[in-house]
């Protein structure tokens, strides 16, 4: 078991580590309390590109904690870098309303039309999802444009159960087209190295905490810094077994990781 204690950045995923759709789970408050107490910081990480950080900052607002813009990595944040690197001239974005706003508002040429001069099939977590859009991205794969997609996870938690996100509409596409996209967010370790430039924290000093081992726990592998799996959301103990990421310590939730640093 890895030493929390001496961790100054935590780098927390969201929907099912600190809630899970409306409901704050226990000792969530008292974490984040704790870290700001030792003269640390957190980081909330999220594959979720539904949302705008704008509306994350609303939602932690009604369930009593108080953020701000600065606390927040997304995977938007990090596809509109990887594609301001590129000079693509129009980008179809298939995802939410706030999603593509977010796209257009960092100046790219993003639209949700079908035309010929697309060159960049752009997916993210579409709640809005259509059968206009699977259709739409079936012809522009079809034309041999680019193909990026903000995240792979299969599925978001809700109350309820599980929906579908943006790697398993990324799946039934591939069905249909043989093309896979090339993913940007968590396991990639970019989201959690922008952290630690942002905060200025080393990777000895930062932990990154999350339910899913193919996407959080292989982030923070893959960056080289310590792994919290958290089994309060979609994670089990059975899937390390096959899990190629294994993470560094272990917690039943965030409340017995507080009892641990407190």
């Amino acid at each position: 078991m890895h030493n929390l204690k001496n961790k100054k950045l935590f780098l927390l995923d969201m929907d099912g580590t600190i809630y899970l759709d409306n409901d704050l789970f226990d000792g969530t408050l008292e974490f984040l309390e704790h870290v700001k107490k030792i003269g640390g910081r957190y980081i909330f990480l999220t594959n979720n590109s539904s949302k705008s950080v704008d509306k994350y900052i609303e939602k932690l607002g009604s369930l009593g904690i108080e953020s701000c813009e600065d606390d927040f990595l997304t995977s938007t944040n990090a596809t509109v870098i990887y594609l301001q690197k590129r000079n693509y001239k129009k980008i179809y974005a298939s995802g939410t309303a706030s999603f593509r706003e977010q796209l257009s508002d960092a100046g790219l040429p993003v639209t949700d039309t079908l035309s010929d001069d697309i060159d960049c099939l752009c997916m993210g977590n579409d709640t809005e999802l259509t059968f206009k859009k699977l259709e739409d991205a079936c012809i522009l794969l079809g034309r041999g444009v680019d193909y990026i997609a903000t995240n792979p996870d299969w599925v978001c938690p809700t109350w309820y159960g599980y929906v579908p996100d943006c790697g398993a509409v990324c799946e039934m596409l591939f069905r249909a087209t043989k093309r896979r996209p090339k993913f940007i967010g968590k396991p990639e370790p970019d989201m959690a190295i922008m952290a630690m430039e942002k905060t200025g924290f080393k990777p000895e000093e930062t932990a990154l905490m999350g339910d899913r081992l193919y996407t959080d726990i292989a982030c923070g592998q893959n960056a080289g810094i310590t792994t919290v799996f958290v089994l309060s959301g979609e994670g089990t103990l059975e899937d390390i077994e096959t899990s190629e990421a294994k993470p560094s310590c272990i917690y039943s939730n965030i409340r017995e990781v507080y009892e641990d640093i407190k």
